[in-house]
């Protein structure tokens, strides 16, 4: 039986997520231009930037802080969080000023692609064959 290991697991989570994103940015574009033109396109083609960019930077900071020790994890993850609750914020509050930003194409895009992220996430890490116990 071929177990998989943590970076195969991230690996995973990060290029089937970067897929899925990619696919909501096409869909999310052609509706967004197809309801309000320009605006719409560049709304859901930023919307699932930023997805992207916050899904990877998870990815990332959990398999780094897999190799640190506990207290290390915890700093990693908690300090990057941080640091992503506050680039979010600003993001938002940069783009509410933008008059070509379609706002309600904008946020659903960011939710159809977090929300897509999310089930990847589950499905990945549960069809994962992780050894319980280390010989």
């Amino acid at each position: 039986m071929k177990f998989d290991n943590p970076g195969t697991i991230f690996k995973k989570v990060i290029s089937r997520g970067s897929i899925l994103i990619a696919g909501i940015a096409v869909i999310g574009g052609l509706v967004g231009s197809l309801v309000a033109g320009t605006p719409g396109l560049f709304s859901a083609l930023i919307g699932a930037a930023m997805t992207l960019l916050f899904v990877t930077l998870t990815a990332t900071t959990v398999w780094l802080g897999a190799k640190l020790s506990v207290g290390g994890f915890f700093g990693v993850v908690m300090g990057t969080w941080l640091v992503k609750l506050v680039l979010f914020i600003v993001l938002v509050k940069l783009l509410l000023g933008v008059k070509e930003i379609n706002g309600p194409i904008l946020f659903f895009t960011l939710i159809a692609s977090i929300m897509g992220s999310l089930v990847v996430d589950a499905l990945v890490v549960t069809k994962a064959r992780m050894p319980i116990v280390e010989n």
